[in-house]
Order: C-alpha cells, then sequence, then structure tokens
C-alpha cells in the first residue's frame, strides 16, 4: 500500500489543526515582504501588496517603529473548488518594522504603484553628545 509522503506543516489545513490540538487559534491573515533600505536622508520601506487596495492599508509610526496593517476583502464567490494547495493569502496583515535609526514620523510619505507599497521617512539628525569636563578639586593642606 502506497502512503502520499506529507512533510510536517504541508498544508494550511494542518497548521490550523496544530493550533487547535494545543487550545489555540492559528494566527489569522498573512504576512507580506517587506524591503527596507536607506537611500540619501530617508528611509524606504518597500511592500508588495497587489491584490489589496490602497485604502484598505493603514500605515504609522511611533518610537521609530513602522506599523502596517491591512486587509484584503474576500469577494463573493461560491468556493467549490476542490484544492490540492491553496497558498493565496486573504484577509488581513499586521507588521511592525523598527526602523534603523531615529526618523520624523510626521514627514513620512506613502506612494502605491504597481502593486508596491512605497513608504519614505525622512530620518532624524544625529543629536551630537556634549563634553562633560571633569574639574578636579584640591584639598587644603592641613
Amino acid at each position: 500500500m502506497l502512503v502520499p509522503w506529507r512533510p510536517f506543516l504541508d498544508n494550511v489545513d494542518d497548521f490550523d489543526k496544530m493550533f487547535d490540538n494545543f487550545g489555540m487559534k492559528a494566527p489569522v491573515g498573512f504576512s507580506p515582504a517587506v524591503d527596507v533600505y536607506e537611500k540619501g536622508k530617508e528611509i524606504i520601506l518597500e511592500m508588495p501588496i497587489p491584490q489589496i487596495k490602497p485604502e484598505n492599508v493603514e500605515i504609522s509610526i511611533e518610537n521609530d517603529i513602522l506599523t502596517i496593517q491591512g486587509k484584503m476583502e474576500k469577494k463573493s464567490e461560491v468556493d467549490d473548488k476542490n484544492y490540492y494547495r491553496r497558498e493565496v493569502r486573504q484577509g488581513a496583515f499586521f507588521r511592525q518594522i523598527p526602523l534603523p535609526s531615529r526618523v520624523i514620523g510626521e514627514k513620512a510619505s506613502a506612494n502605491y504603484e504597481n502593486g508596491i507599497l512605497k513608504i519614505s521617512v525622512p530620518k532624524a539628525e544625529e543629536k551630537k553628545g556634549k563634553k562633560i569636563e571633569v574639574k578636579v578639586r584640591k584639598h587644603k593642606e592641613q
């Protein structure tokens, strides 16, 4: 008798079942990839999210941590397909990315073009440390 080979967590359903066995809920949604790089005096983040409408995306920056969240609306269609594998994700996503330097979050901008979300955040000026002179007191001789 032949048994099909099924590596651990080969299927999303298996992943859900594993969490159910431990009395936990599987993580909801998906986590899109992100590229972070420096260009001049800005930190640039690029995230491919081609199936998500820009109006369904929220971006915020607090304490030099960028938060991006959004959702992909599922079309209401009858799901009568007998899937062998289902990797196309749907639902919500949430990403928090610590930025590599101090930034001016209030001056950030975001653009969406050809399915790529591009966020530009200006870097904050590095504050110079203050040099503190050590003063030496001389003791009076007795």
